[in-house]
């Protein structure tokens, strides 16, 4: 039973830039920046016929130009029990569209809604118990400054994870592309 997602691949490039904000936090379990990405749409445990209607349903994504996808600060989820820092993305209405977009088709082939906000970004580590709230909150204030990294983005992964606690490897499954 393959664990499914769907995302933006993260260049090689944007990949190599965000390198600079590994380290220095106690807690932290880096993920490898080949296994960067955005996630459009978590789909879980599935069975494989599910697997491949939602690949068949993914076919039927509108054709559209690629569109520019910025990362623009450093943030954590969690807050008062911070459990993962990443890169923030700029939530531009074609980001929003296309993540819209797969909702409808992953849902039309029998996934459940998800019930999560959308939040656009790249994990950059988990964060274990013992990374406190006062240690992120010294690991961003003291960190690089973070400079906006922008890029462009044509097609969607379907990726694969095996069953972890989470942050790779991920294995691309398939690519659909949307210009």
């Amino acid at each position: 039973m393959p664990r499914l997602f769907t995302g933006l691949a993260i260049p090689t490039e944007i990949a190599e830039a965000l390198r600079i904000y590994r380290g220095g936090l106690p807690g932290a379990r880096w993920i490898e920046p080949a296994d960067y990405h955005i996630t459009l749409r978590f789909l879980g445990d599935v069975e494989v016929p599910m697997a491949e209607d939602v690949l068949e349903a993914m076919a039927e994504m509108r054709v559209r130009p690629a569109l520019t996808v910025t990362l623009d600060g450093l943030g954590i989820f969690g807050g008062d029990r911070p459990r993962a820092l990443y890169a923030s993305v700029v939530p531009s209405p074609e980001l929003i569209d296309i993540q819209a977009e797969q909702e409808r088709l992953v849902r039309r082939a029998g996934i459940e809604p998800e019930r999560r906000k959308f939040t656009p970004h790249v994990t950059l580590a988990r964060l274990k118990r013992d990374a406190s709230p006062e240690a992120v909150a010294m690991y961003l204030s003291q960190g690089p400054a973070f400079a906006p990294l922008s890029f462009a983005a044509d097609r969607v992964t379907v990726f694969s994870a095996k069953e972890s606690t989470g942050g790779g490897p991920y294995l691309a499954e398939a690519e659909l592309s949307f210009v």
